[in-house]
């Protein structure tokens, strides 16, 4: 099972205020504790809505809207992938997950279970997406594996 750690942007992480040495240090301890355990996938932080865009859907057309995001509670700025064996071991580590927020301030993170293929029934498109899998694997790729189409993405 695979979980995604998603830290919750704030004031600071928006005005690309970088964290304090001591948490990057704790961060790095975390994830290589996480590593160790063997179940770390990747982890990243980004870089702050104004340098990113989104894009609106009506039917086929689409939109483009630049950054910034006004709502920084519901932006992501950094993420953890683990793969782990339940939804309680997956608990007990987001529980040793270091406050994210810059000198100790109140901090929040989510964590969400990601789709597995086996979550959905079978279809051409499904075992398209398993050959894809598949390949990467067997190209030794370290991005998405085993996982689910992201919306609106092609097999």
């Amino acid at each position: 099972m695979r979980y995604m750690i998603i830290v919750k942007a704030s004031k600071d992480s928006e005005a690309g205020v970088m964290p304090a040495e001591s948490l990057f240090a704790a961060m790095a301890s975390y994830h290589e504790e996480l590593a160790k355990a063997g179940v770390l996938l990747d982890a990243s932080g980004l870089q702050p809505s104004a340098k990113g865009w989104r894009i609106a859907y009506a039917g086929q057309e689409r939109s483009v809207r630049e950054g910034p995001f006004a709502e920084s509670g519901d932006l992501v700025a950094g993420y953890t992938l683990i793969r782990v064996q339940s939804r309680a071991e997956a608990m007990a580590w987001s529980l040793r997950f270091p406050n994210p927020a810059v000198d100790g301030q109140a901090g929040e993170i989510e964590v969400r279970p990601l789709y597995e293929l086996e979550d959905f029934a079978p279809s051409a498109a499904i075992e398209r997406f398993r050959e894809l899998e598949a390949a990467r694997a067997a190209d030794g790729d370290a991005g998405r594996t085993g996982g689910a189409p992201a919306p609106g993405e092609a097999p």
